[in-house]
């Protein structure tokens, strides 16, 4: 890596079994002040989730219930509309929406969620659906993947999140979600999205039943789309939260260490070259570790987000929103310099009464 060469799978797996984490870290830091710096991007986002019904059954999940499950529930449009609002103010920028893959609504409901919340949003940046529920939708529609992007861009759609990735290893996938698409087809999603003018995100779970040799295999798999389409624009190491699922119970597992959280986001940024970010998410690697790995190769430490339930519902102790001051204070604490961005990553310029995102 000092050589400016890029590292191999064989070098991942050993990265993976280094137990210098601040060796690791020192490095990743070096690509990270590289590449922005001191710059350490946070944006102001509201998380939805339309729907917690579930036709998968995977082992890892605590969000998803079937339709007569205890907690289940679909909102209205109507319904998601309001709640929308009630978590809207002029400093949001961005609406994160994912959902279950509901058994009985049809593609129509989720083009008219797009649709009616870009009319009533019109500038905040829709960030919606996982490659499983694209995949889901093309199921249930019988359309391919291109034609369920290109409806739901042209109803407003303006990213995708990297949800649903898990880890991409056949044998390990099988264990932990073995109803979810499979690799080739998530990345057939991104490489689409992509190709219709769609950024999307990436992401890995760790800390759970996965080896070396998966998450090394999973970056490189990555790396090689993100050389085709360029479209990727930041990978989020994901920590498995093990609490009410099956997984959890099955492998006894605790929760993940700070020492594995650290290791994660800094292998993630030696071996990603050709990804312009790495985030900290803090609602699974809480705030404080999350600030720790915004020197070990993190540059972004995610948003306010507003009410998430899917990590909360597996166990995850954080709170659910944090106030543009508190990211802030986090972000100068550690010596860096804040930057409110956009989805996209443009640059927000706030005033007392609006905001700007620059060009």
């Amino acid at each position: 890596m000092v050589a400016g060469e890029r590292l191999t799978f064989e070098d991942g797996v050993t990265l993976y079994r280094s137990p210098d984490l601040l060796a690791l870290g020192s490095l990743a830091n070096q690509v990270r002040d590289k590449l922005h710096g001191k710059r350490t991007y946070f944006n102001v986002n509201r998380h939805i989730n339309p729907t917690n019904i579930c036709v998968a059954s995977c082992t890892l999940c605590a969000f998803g219930r079937k339709p007569d499950a205890p907690g289940a529930y679909t909102m209205p449009l109507e319904e998601v509309f309001k709640k929308a609002g009630e978590g809207w103010t002029d400093a949001v920028t961005e609406f994160h929406i994912v959902g279950g893959l509901h058994p009985d609504l049809d593609f129509q409901y989720y083009v008219d969620l797009i649709r009616g919340l870009k009319e009533r949003f019109p500038t905040v940046h829709l960030k919606a659906f996982t490659a499983v529920e694209i995949g889901h939708y093309s199921h249930i529609s019988r359309l391919s993947i291109r034609q369920v992007l290109q409806r739901l861009k042209e109803a407003g759609l303006g990213s995708l999140p990297g949800g649903g990735a898990e880890i991409f290893a056949p044998a390990t996938r099988r264990i932990i979600c073995d109803h979810k698409i499979g690799a080739h087809m998530w990345l057939k999603v991104h490489r689409t999205a992509h190709e219709l003018g769609l950024h999307s995100n990436a992401t890995m779970l760790y800390g759970h039943i996965e080896t070396p040799e998966d998450c090394s295999d999973h970056l490189c798999q990555l790396r090689g789309l993100q050389d085709e389409t360029h479209g990727f624009q930041t990978f989020i190491p994901l920590a498995f939260h093990p609490a009410n699922t099956e997984l959890g119970k099955l492998v006894q597992h605790h929760e993940t260490t700070g020492y594995m959280d650290l290791k994660n986001v800094a292998i993630s940024r030696l071996m990603l070259d050709n990804f312009p970010h790495i985030k900290a998410y803090w609602i699974m690697m809480t705030p404080r570790v999350a600030q720790v790995a915004l020197r070990f190769g993190a540059d972004d430490i995610d948003g306010t987000v507003v009410e998430e339930k899917i990590y909360h519902d597996a166990g995850a102790p954080t709170p659910q929103v944090m106030t543009r001051q508190e990211i802030m204070r986090l972000i100068r604490e550690a010596g860096l310099e804040p930057v409110e961005r956009a989805t996209l990553y443009r640059p927000v310029t706030r005033t007392e009464t609006s905001f700007t995102v620059q060009v």
